[in-house]
């Protein structure tokens, strides 16, 4: 079964025990023709979340369940699905509900086609009509707008959480908390090529956001100063070739 896996989508949850049985049934439904797994990572939820997603397993065959014991953030989450994936192709989605799982195959379709780029690792979303708040809107165009100028990433929406890329590349990425908003510009500084691609948006149904503007401004100066740094000291052989 394992080696026939071909896809892994990784889906990071805090508390959100009213999504996942929703997420899984969508994730099923889109990704049915074709050899996946779904990883659903628990970071420590305070809720039913890890007792909802352990009773999902006899439904769903495809899914696996990983469960951190301390909480650990979103960056965490998605890596510790990302090692445990047995694809060779990873989608990540936010546990929320707001990425349509449908969207999947559609970055699936691009990052696999025969024409595409030799090097290319990464197809990010790009969530078009967003059903967020207009605080939450401007605030994401103000810090997209600073980051793209800053790090010359070429994404519009690096806030995303719908991406498709190679597992290879993504464990290649140097490490560190909240990564999972500058995996373009650190894909970029691998010297890989990265594409994007317009996907859907809704609303929360369930639950509440995990994030805060202002929270997000306060870790996002420390993390553009680091990843601008490590842009600098990137060098690159080319090629390497065993002899």
């Amino acid at each position: 079964m394992a080696s026939k896996i071909k896809y892994s989508v990784v889906v990071p949850v805090y508390n959100e025990e009213e999504n996942v049985s929703l997420l899984a049934q969508e994730i099923a439904n889109a990704m049915k023709n074709l050899p996946y797994e779904m990883i659903f990572v628990n970071d420590s939820s305070t809720d039913t979340t890890l007792e909802t997603l352990k009773n999902l397993k006899s439904k769903y065959k495809t899914l696996r369940v990983l469960s951190h014991k301390q909480n650990a953030g979103q960056s965490r989450s998605v890596r510790s699905g990302v090692i445990a994936a047995k694809g060779v192709y990873i989608a990540t989605l936010d546990g929320d509900g707001q990425n349509d799982p449908a969207d999947i195959p559609a970055l699936i379709k691009q990052i696999t086609r025969k024409d595409a780029p030799e090097n290319l690792a990464l197809i990010g979303g790009r969530r078009v009509k967003r059903k967020d708040t207009w605080a939450k809107r401007m605030a994401s165009r103000v810090g997209n707008g600073i980051r793209k100028w800053l790090l010359k990433d070429e994404a519009d929406d690096t806030g995303c959480g719908l991406k498709v890329f190679t597992r290879e590349s993504f464990l290649l990425l140097p490490y560190f908390d909240h990564i999972h908003r500058y995996i373009p510009a650190l894909m970029l500084r691998e010297g890989y090529a990265i594409e994007f691609c317009d996907v859907g948006h809704r609303n929360r149904q369930f639950g509440v956001s995990k994030y805060t503007n202002f929270g997000r401004l306060i870790v996002s100066i420390s993390d553009l100063r680091g990843v601008i740094w490590l842009r600098k000291r990137a060098r690159h052989p080319k090629v390497v070739d065993e002899v």
